[in-house]
């Protein structure tokens, strides 16, 4: 019987605070980790936002780039609210280091309004106690939910309540554009004030429960984004969390060598430098997870960090920034297994791009979705239990010549090291984060795939029981390693028994 209702949130903010005054003033080593204790910053209470809603009326519908199939078709619900307060930029005394041991303080404060949008398991029974809350992207100038199409089967099948928030103003104004009558009531002061908004989203969860769960109440808030809101959320942790203290753990995924800036025009510029690292003091976890355009394109290889008591770090082999799934499979992915054997085919059919764009070379089709599931219900269980997930590998790389680095293919042109899937280690193409052109603007991100010819498949694979016994070994031993899901794993050794691949 799942009690997550009956119990109490999984940290008290008031004890929480208290824990980090006395261990900074103490300076207490601990000992056996070899880290400091947090770095001392008066605490900032995160102001408290007034939630209205469900949100209704305008054209009907929720505005939001995420999944496409009816939620109630999986037992889930959609609902929306408007969040109101006044938000607090930020700025330091002192240039942002690249150690990202920030010590920042409240500048300027500004009213808004914004939106957030809560799907959640429509039998109050099925919560599992644990919200996400995904810094929404707006890299394509709108609201966007890629986490919540990437996770998505994990997070309803283990019955998480998932909460997406408009933290910046591109968001906002698109939103608004699109519905002028349902969000007429939307005003954002500037992306300065983005990262109070986003402490004040997670605050609400907990202090607006009623409201926003239908009375549920959490056990953990996690926050999550990739790409740009993985930018924005590096500099969160290393600059307001430790002040805020809103959230019982991070998942950053693909983030950049450098992080969003503190502040902006029209506020005082406060810039971070060309290359950030988390701090290694933070309060909570993070776990990150890296595909291999993010480490070669955006520079996350001048960022890399060693795993810590509170840091994990995932570079996830054969994965590109953006990749088939999020683009062309996922939002319509209800998780019924169908995925699983279309990717196998689709990795030896290659599309080009997705709807919009096309690009020069078959665009990624990499098992990045399934690590990510992986590394939902790590996250999870490190914050609940304490018990971080198993170190794994960093990807291989090497440097040529002239000084420029390159990943160490194996004999199939797949990388080496990392975290490692069937797709790398019994394959069927040579996957990558990078070699990708063409004319549209997000293309280099899209990574490629390069199908293996028949000759060379039925070399690998005399026959289609020997595929088998490989892709199920290799599937086995990532289960084994905590980075693919049992529920994945079944669908992936479906796929390969469907499948005519061998001999």
């Amino acid at each position: 019987m799942n009690d997550a209702r009956q119990r109490p949130p999984i940290r008290s903010r008031s004890r929480r605070r208290a824990v980090l005054a006395a261990v900074a003033s103490t300076c207490l080593f601990l000992g056996f980790l070899g880290i400091l204790a947090p770095t001392a910053q008066a605490a900032h209470t995160v102001g408290a936002a007034t939630v209205t809603g469900p949100v209704t009326g305008g054209k009907g519908a929720v505005v939001l780039q995420g999944t496409t199939f009816d939620l109630a078709s999986v037992g889930y619900r959609q609902s929306e609210f408007f969040l109101s307060g006044t938000a607090t930029s930020y700025t330091s005394a002192a240039p942002l280091g690249s150690d990202g041991r920030w010590s920042v303080t409240p500048a300027s404060t500004a009213p808004y309004t914004t939106r957030i949008v809560m799907n959640r398991p429509s039998n109050p029974a099925r919560f599992n106690g644990t919200v996400v809350v995904e810094w929404l992207n707006v890299s394509a100038g709108l609201d966007v939910a890629p986490e919540w199409i990437y996770t998505h089967n994990e997070l309803i099948r283990e019955g998480y309540a998932w909460i997406g928030v408009s933290a910046q103003a591109t968001g906002v104004a698109a939103t608004r554009a699109a519905d002028p009558v349902r969000y007429a009531a939307l005003s954002h002061p500037g992306d300065s004030y983005s990262y109070d908004i986003f402490s004040q989203a997670g605050q609400a969860v907990r202090d607006s429960a009623a409201t926003i769960l239908g009375g549920l109440h959490p056990r953990a808030v996690l926050a999550e984004g990739e790409s740009q809101s993985a930018f924005r959320l590096t500099t969160y942790i290393d600059a307001v969390q430790p002040l805020a203290h809103a959230y019982d753990g991070f998942l950053v995924h693909s983030r950049a060598g450098f992080a969003a800036a503190l502040s902006q025009a029209p506020q005082a510029d406060v810039p971070t430098p060309a290359v950030v690292r988390f701090r290694t003091d933070t309060d909570v976890p993070v776990l990150t997870v890296q595909t291999e355009t993010d480490l070669m394109l955006l520079g996350y290889l001048t960022a890399r960090q060693q795993d810590t008591a509170r840091l994990r770090f995932w570079e996830v082999a054969g994965t590109a920034h953006a990749d088939d799934y999020v683009a062309n499979v996922g939002a319509a992915d209800t998780g019924d297994g169908a995925v699983s054997l279309r990717e196998l085919g689709t990795m030896l059919d290659p599309p080009t791009g997705t709807p919009g764009f096309s690009c020069a070379a078959p665009i990624n089709t990499g098992p990045a979705h399934y690590a990510m599931d992986a590394a939902q219900h790590a996250l999870r269980s490190w914050v609940l239990t304490g018990i971080p997930p198993t170190k794994t590998p960093q990807l291989q790389v090497t440097t040529g010549s002239d000084g420029t680095p390159a990943f160490v293919l194996d004999a199939n042109g797949n990388a080496t090291g990392g975290v490692r899937t069937p797709a790398v280690d019994a394959p069927v193409a040579a996957l990558s984060g990078l070699g990708q052109t063409g004319s549209a603007q997000f293309c280099f991100l899209f990574g490629t795939t390069t199908p293996f010819s028949g000759a060379k498949l039925a070399a690998l694979y005399p026959t289609h029981a020997e595929f088998v016994r490989q892709w199920v070994t290799r599937t086995a031993a990532a289960v084994a390693a905590g980075t693919i899901r049992p529920a994945d794993a079944a669908d992936l050794v479906e796929a390969a028994v469907r499948s005519d691949i061998g001999g």
